[in-house]
């Protein structure tokens, strides 16, 4: 008998025992983070400081749900990427599953954004209301990243809830591996979106 899981409930763990997934903390594994990155116009910085200023507005009004996150935070961030115009297009909600075939279970769930190029996932972005850390979010978005038909190359996601933003790759060879980047944290001194962005732009450069 087939047994269906939700994504949401699925934990880091499962997928340890149950798709051999592995951590690398070697830094030359997820390097594209860390590359040579291009500076920011000055109209790209002035858009994510209004982002950043808007946050700081919003956290007066609590609480910040996932969907004002969405709106307020991540769609902006996208946008000042570029990532709404040709050859890039947006999925959202969109529905995926994967199988553990030797336990007989199916694992589905929403992917919260999709951005796709040329049947390349740039990134996978899962937010999270406020409230939420970030690693309640990470198992989530590598089941999403699991399910990605292009196994022959890397996958990128994102998994944020509009205060930290922590980039994730994953490789799926006979075992699949991934490692995650630095976090960035939004009220942080300084805007620290303007790493997000910057590494935004370099991994949908990658999709070529």
């Amino acid at each position: 008998m087939v047994q269906t899981l939700k994504a949401q409930n699925i934990d880091l763990r499962y997928l340890i025992e149950n798709f051999g997934l592995q951590r690398i903390r070697d830094d030359q594994f997820f390097w594209e983070w860390q590359a040579e990155l291009l500076e920011l116009t000055e109209s790209e910085k002035q858009g994510l400081d209004r982002v950043q200023e808007g946050y700081f507005n919003l956290v007066e009004y609590p609480p910040l749900l996932e969907n004002v996150v969405k709106l307020t935070i991540i769609s902006p961030i996208l946008f000042i990427a570029g990532l709404y115009l040709s050859p890039f297009h947006i999925k959202a909600e969109k529905s995926l599953e994967i199988r553990a075939e030797d336990e007989g279970v199916i694992i589905d769930g929403r992917i919260d954004i999709l951005v796709l190029k040329q049947n390349f996932w740039v990134t996978v972005i899962e937010s999270k209301q406020t409230s939420f850390s970030i690693e309640e979010g990470l198992a989530q978005i590598l089941v999403y990243m699991l399910a990605d038909p292009n196994s022959e190359t890397p996958t990128f996601g994102l998994v944020t809830n509009g205060v930290n933003f922590r980039f994730v790759k994953l490789v799926r060879e006979e075992t699949p591996k991934y490692a995650l980047s630095d976090e960035f944290v939004i009220d942080n001194r300084g805007n620290e979106l303007y790493s997000v962005l910057k590494i935004l732009k370099y991994l949908s450069q990658l999709a070529g």
